[in-house]
């Protein structure tokens, strides 16, 4: 999705229009598809939980009427830094860490040797190695922004232009690894 800093009203939320095409692509292919995501606005005091699931809703929706099918989504609502109490915490479900992933590999049996972390910024490189998958950065979002202020020691597996790019490296990944 278009970048907007505090995601926190439907409104706000415009789907790349290479995105269904890349996860109707990858869905094709047998791939479990799975959203993991910070969301420090709550910890901020910007938003509750209640409008972030109002918002995954609405973008699980919307991908629904194009035919795809998001398996889950997963968020993490706190910050060590965060103006609310209850959020205020350092966690193990925030990325980089790997709570997130974790659950869902436990929830949908996933196989995290076999998967993808595919995302535009450090912390989602870092969590694909936390948790022993492949890391694809994406140049769309803050992936310029990231590439720009490149983190000693955190390499992705590969930095592509898009989400569509991120789909097509990754079947081409899956058919070098079966041959």
């Amino acid at each position: 999705i278009e970048e907007v800093g505090y995601l926190s009203t439907t409104e706000q939320l415009t789907i790349f229009e290479w995105s269904v095409e890349a996860l109707g692509r990858l869905r094709e292919a047998g791939f479990k598809l799975v959203i993991v995501t910070n969301q420090a606005g709550v910890a901020r005091g910007f938003f509750d939980e209640a409008r972030v699931a109002e918002v995954n809703a609405f973008l699980c929706a919307r991908l629904a009427e194009a035919g795809i099918r998001i398996d889950a989504v997963y968020y993490c609502p706190h910050h060590p830094d965060g103006t609310v109490p209850a959020y205020r915490t350092p966690c193990g479900c925030r990325k980089p860490q790997p709570g997130m992933v974790d659950r869902a590999c436990e929830d949908l049996g996933i196989d995290v040797a076999r998967s993808f972390v595919v995302g535009d910024r450090w912390s989602d490189v870092e969590l694909a190695r936390a948790v022993g998958a492949e890391a694809v950065l994406v140049k769309s979002g803050y992936g310029r922004h990231a590439l720009a202020a490149p983190k000693p020691g955190v390499d992705a597996d590969a930095v592509v232009d898009t989400l569509l790019d991120a789909a097509h490296w990754i079947l081409e990944r899956r058919v070098r690894a079966s041959s």
